[in-house]
Parts: structure tokens; sequence; C-alpha cells
């Protein structure tokens, strides 16, 4: 409850491009934004960012130095007039942000998102008080004021949220003054990188591609594509491995000076307390992941490469299709049945929920131009819908991601219920509806197999995505954490930052993986650790947790799906002990996470047997 939300941090793609109409997978579904603004000039947009800039100006006069003397219902009324600001500031955001990332190189979106993102740091900057004085309270004052009004006390997970960093306040002049710079500090790198990633190009066999089309090549069936197309993304890495070092120096320094202005006892701290987790449920996973590599990782490739005829894999083989595996494209149509099949058959409600992404303009999947790569659910508020974003390019795979990005879209449907300060979800939940539509949308198809081979294709396919959400993540963040240490110790070479990737690319990937020259430059392209540092243990969290609900869900039957649907709904309400007691787990407990490990063993325990 500090400032207002900025524009959404993510990838999408160009509505007025029609390349995808001559794909072989079908026409695919665009963007209507207009549920938002009709344009970038629409009067409404002007109407509220007058509005907005009035608002904050008379929220200031009417409390600023005198939240203190606010009874319980006069705080009551001064939060709901926060949350309006939030959600008229949101929206002003979404809207721009999603519009420039339909198309990242096009100068005039650029220019109209960081004319909107000027435009609400200035005029949000008189909020700043709100937080600071919020925070000077002492605790028996705030528990007597949320005690005597219900509606308020709805409220208190945010406030207790806000005041969790309450030891690492600075003064009202520093708060102001970071708020102030943000637009030329982290915000403006993000946007370089964003800009950067989307202006590359590579050529493969004489084509000329962007990212994500030469990222697809590395599932091609063709292993001297594969190669060519690894090796084209290290030859485009190297030559610009140099700006993105300064830009990840730049980002890691302004943190760890930002940290040690704040008192933060580690550079995660920061992550922790905004996904309300504590520290050493994040070490549990991650200590249980990394002791269970040799078990996951290092056994399922080392059963890969046999498929494959190998004795060492490269690293353009790790994503490849088996040997056995169809290369099949898969029309959107089909896809959209697969996934909406699968949700009807968990609960009708799901399917329903679902329904409005695919016939609304929710969603946009094409690969075009100006796109950067990636996939996501951005909530926008929730006075509006969430919009999901995908780059289609037929893949099996990217059945699995329509079914995980739907997820995040129904979970962000359900939590608006919350309003808009309630429904937002700590990173470590946020991955749980995301995975659980994946273990759905693979378990209805793994239903459906018919033979032997077409079970073997699906359940390594599930292992490898399995490894890549939760082993891959992992020593990502390993590397995060590698990354800000050598950071506060001085400037960062690309070539220090390359020694930092391989230190645990090995580790993770099992000694069966060769790794060739230039491999070590593959940090670069990673958004995550630019745009939401230590975010990637998120996922890792959601892996584990969907796995262990869905054991769960298998011995609860239908009494299960309506504990999952108020999970859902609950959004930021609740602290993820209180979400998860209900289904009898503890993601403090260690037996919690080999249970979700142990899920991917049993997986690769059936893939060994089918060797026999």
């Amino acid at each position: 409850m500090n400032t207002p939300k900025t524009a959404p941090r993510a990838f999408d793609a160009n509505p007025s491009s029609d390349a995808s109409d001559d794909m072989p997978f079908g026409n695919l579904p665009e963007w209507d934004l207009t549920d938002l603004y009709l344009s970038p000039d629409a009067k409404e947009l002007k109407r509220d960012l007058d509005w907005l800039e009035n608002a904050c100006h008379s929220f200031a006069t009417d409390h600023e130095g005198k939240l203190v003397d606010l009874d319980a219902e006069q705080m009551l009324d001064a939060v709901k007039r926060f949350e309006q600001i939030d959600i008229i500031a949101g929206r002003i955001m979404s809207f721009a942000g999603l519009r420039y990332y339909q198309h990242t190189t096009d100068p005039e979106r650029g220019k109209f998102m960081s004319d909107m993102q000027d435009k609400i740091t200035t005029y949000t900057m008189p909020l700043i008080f709100y937080g600071l004085e919020f925070n000077r309270m002492d605790d028996a004052h705030v528990d007597g004021v949320m005690a005597a009004n219900a509606d308020l006390a709805r409220y208190k997970p945010v406030f207790d949220r806000m005041r969790a960093m309450k030891p690492y306040q600075l003064s009202d002049e520093m708060e102001k003054f970071c708020h102030d710079q943000s637009v030329v500090g982290a915000t403006a790198w993000n946007k370089l990188f964003d800009e950067t990633i989307a202006a590359l190009k590579f050529t493969v066999d004489g084509q000329e591609m962007n990212i994500e089309g030469t990222l697809n090549l590395m599932s091609d069936q063709d292993r001297a594509t594969r190669e060519k197309a690894s090796r084209e993304l290290a030859r485009v890495f190297g030559a610009n491995v140099g700006l993105f070092a300064r830009i990840h120096n730049t980002l890691t320094k302004e943190k760890e000076i930002e940290d040690r202005w704040r008192g933060m006892p580690t550079a995660q701290s920061s992550r922790h307390l905004s996904n309300h987790v504590e520290p050493k449920v994040v070490e549990a996973l991650r200590d249980a992941v990394v002791e269970a590599y040799p078990r996951l990782s290092h056994r399922y490739y080392t059963l890969k490469a046999k498929w494959m005829g190998l004795e060492k894999m490269e690293v353009w083989d790790r994503n490849a299709p088996l040997p056995m595996e169809s290369d099949r494209t898969v029309s959107w149509a089909e896809a959209e049945q697969i996934v909406m099949d699968a949700y009807a058959a968990f609960d009708p409600r799901m399917a329903k929920l679902a329904k409005p992404f695919f016939t609304d303009g929710w969603i946009d999947a094409g690969v075009k131009d100006g796109k950067a790569p990636g996939a996501f659910a951005h909530p926008t508020v929730s006075t509006v819908h969430p919009y999901v974003m995908l780059n289609y390019l037929g893949k099996p795979r990217d059945v699995m991601t329509l079914a995980h990005e739907l997820g995040h879209g129904v979970h962000q449907v359900l939590a608006a219920e919350q309003g808009e300060l309630l429904s937002s979800t700590p990173l470590t939940l946020a991955e749980t509806a995301s995975v659980f539509g994946e273990m759905l949308t693979f378990r209805k198809l793994l239903e459906q197999a018919t033979t032997p081979e077409e079970r073997k294709v699906l359940l390594a396919g599930k292992v490898e995505d399995m490894i890549n959400t939760v082993v891959r993540q992992i020593a990502f963040y390993d590397f995060e954490c590698k990354l800000h240490d050598a950071r506060s110790n001085g400037e960062l070479t690309p070539d220090d930052i390359n020694a930092l990737w391989m230190s645990v690319q090995g580790e993770s990937l099992g000694p069966v993986f060769n790794f060739m020259d230039g491999y070590e430059t593959f940090w670069a392209y990673i958004p995550h650790f630019v745009h939401s540092p230590f975010y990637v243990y998120a996922y890792a969290f959601g892996d584990g947790l969907v796995n262990a609900l869905y054991a769960v869900y298998e011995d609860m039957g239908d009494d299960f799906k309506d504990k999952y649907f108020e999970m859902l709904r609950a959004g930021g309400s609740k602290h993820h002990s209180e979400l998860l007691a209900p289904f009898g787990l503890d993601a403090s407990d260690p037996a919690f996470w080999a249970k979700g490990l142990g899920m991917i063993e049993s997986m690769i325990d059936e893939l060994e047997a089918m060797e026999v």
C-alpha cells in the first residue's frame, strides 16, 4: 500500500501485424485493449489522468500528518480512497504497458508509456507519506483501530505486509527521492533491456528472425538445426554481452545501495518480504531441490541421452524432441479444445471462467516483429480483467504454456473479488493455479494415451517441464544469489558474470552435458533477472506446491474443489500457511517439498521401468 502499481513487466505481441494469418496452426487471437481505453488520445484517459492528479493532491491535503488521529471509520474511508487511486493509476499503466509490449520497437508506444509513467510518478508523489506515517504508529494503536471496524480489519493483511517493511523504512525525504528517481533508475534500465532484446536479429540458414523464433528452433526435430540456432544465439549474445553486463551491473548495484541504506539483511530479503514468506521456507525449498539434482535432472538427462543414442548431450539437446515424438503442429483450435476440456473435466466452473479469454479478446498469441520472448498473464486492475500473452508456435509445449497462463488468468479473475488492494497474490502462491492448470491438462492427455509410446512421450515431456520449472529455476536463483553477492564487492566484467552462470549449470544439469563455447552468455536474455530479482524461486515453489496439492486432490476427490476455488479467491488476503491449512499442507515442513519432488521422481521411475 505504498504507491500504485506501474506498468506490467512482461512481453507481448503486435496486433497490427497479420503475420499469424499464414501460420499452419490457424488464425491466432489478438488483444482488444478497449476494455481499458479506446486509444491513447481517448477522452476517458484524459479524464482519468486529471482525476488522478486531483485525487492524489486532495488525499495528501486531507491526511498528511494526520493519520494517527483518524478513528476506525475515517481510516476505512482513507483506505478506500487510496484503493480507488490505485485502480485508476493501475488502469492507465496497464493500458500503456500492454500497448507498449505489443510492439516494443515502436518509438511512439515507447514514448507514450514513458510519458504515462512520468505523469503517474509525479502525481503519486504526495502519497509517499501514507505508508511512512502508518508504519510510525505503534502496534497497540493500529490493533485498536483495526478491532473497532470489521470492514477495516479486512485490510489487515495489506497493513501487515506494509508494516513488515517498518524496520527498513527510510526518512520521508529519502523515500520521496527514491520514488521520484525511479523513472530514470530501474524502470529505465528495464526498458532498455526490453527494447534491446526485442530488436535483436538472428540468422539461421539464411532466414532472419527474432529471439522467440530462434529459441523455438532449440526444440526442432533436426539436431543440426538446433545446433545452428544455439550457436547463433551465442554469437548474438556475445556481440551484445557488454551491454547486458552493463544493465546487470547497474541494476544489481542500485539494489545493493538501496538495500544497504534500508538495512536489508540480504539481497533476497526484499523479495521474501514482498512474498510474505519466511527465508527459512525458501532455503528449505532451495536445499531440497539442490540435494535432489542427482535424482531428478541428472538421472533424467542420462536417460534422454540413451534414447537419443548419445554418450554426451550438448546444450541444444536439452529441449530436443524425443526420437519417438511426432513432429506435428498443434492448431490453435485444437490447443483451445485440449485445455478447455481439461479445465471442464476438473470443474465446469473453471472452464466457464476461462472461456472469455478465447472469445472476448483477452489473449494475444502471435509471434510478431517487435515482440519480446515469453508469455504472461497480466491482471490489469480488479475492475477490468486479465490479459494473456503467448508466443504460440504450435508446439506441444505451447499447449502447456496456454494451460499455464490461462491458470493465471482464472486465478486473477477470482482474486479480483477481493478488491484492488487484496487481490494481488504473493509470488509464492502466484504460480499455483498456473501450474495446476498445466497438471490438469497433462493428466487429461495422459488418460487419453492409447499406446505405451504415447504415454512415454507425455511423461517425458512433463518431467522436462517440471525440471525446467524446479531444477532450472533454482539454478537461476543460485546464479542470482552469486551475482548480487559478487557485485557487492565491485564491478563485474562479462567474463565474471559468465563464470557465475557456468558455476550453476553443470551442477544442475549433470555430467552428461557438454557446454559449447558461447553458452556462458545465455544468462543475458533471462528477463526475470532484470525485471524481478529473485522472482524465479516462485516457479519452483509453485511446482512443489501443486504436486503436493494434486496428491491431496487425488485423495479428496470432489471435496477438494470448493477448497481450491476458495484458495484462489483469497488472493493476497491470507498468508500461505492459512491457505494451505485446509489441505493439510505446511510449506515449512521439509516433508512438504519431499512430497512434491517425489512426484517427479516417480515419473522418472516409470520412464526407467519402460526401458526394461
